[in-house]
């Protein structure tokens, strides 16, 4: 685990680390210790949030992306994902006939459900 107290540094951190898989960097007071509650702020690349698969682009043995259930309703595409990320979902599909579409209008396979809990 590296740190700094140079904010240019650890702003060069968050930027240059950001294709690599880590999640962000965390911020908290020089002194201070870690307690629950957490004190510490998290600023991340990119917020997550639960959704339910309910599709996918591409071919099922070979995933491009998913097409997920927001909390709120909406079906969205979620970002391409990586070779080694649609090796594990892909078995998880469960592909159903038909076409469907987001609101976007970008189409998607749908999937049934049952085995993907991606």
């Amino acid at each position: 685990m590296w740190s700094t107290t140079d904010l240019d540094e650890a702003l060069l951190w968050y930027e240059a680390l950001e294709g690599t898989g880590v999640e962000g960097i965390v911020a908290k007071p020089l002194r201070g210790a870690y307690r629950a509650g957490r004190v510490w702020a998290k600023i991340r690349h990119a917020d997550t949030v639960d959704a339910a698969v309910v599709g996918f682009t591409g071919t099922a043995r070979h995933p491009k992306a998913l097409a997920v259930r927001l909390p709120d309703g909406r079906v969205a595409l979620s970002q391409r994902l990586t070779t080694a990320l649609s090796s594990v979902v892909a078995p998880r599909l469960v592909p159903q006939t038909g076409q469907a579409f987001t609101k976007a209008g970008d189409s998607y396979t749908p999937a049934g459900p049952g085995r993907c809990s991606c």
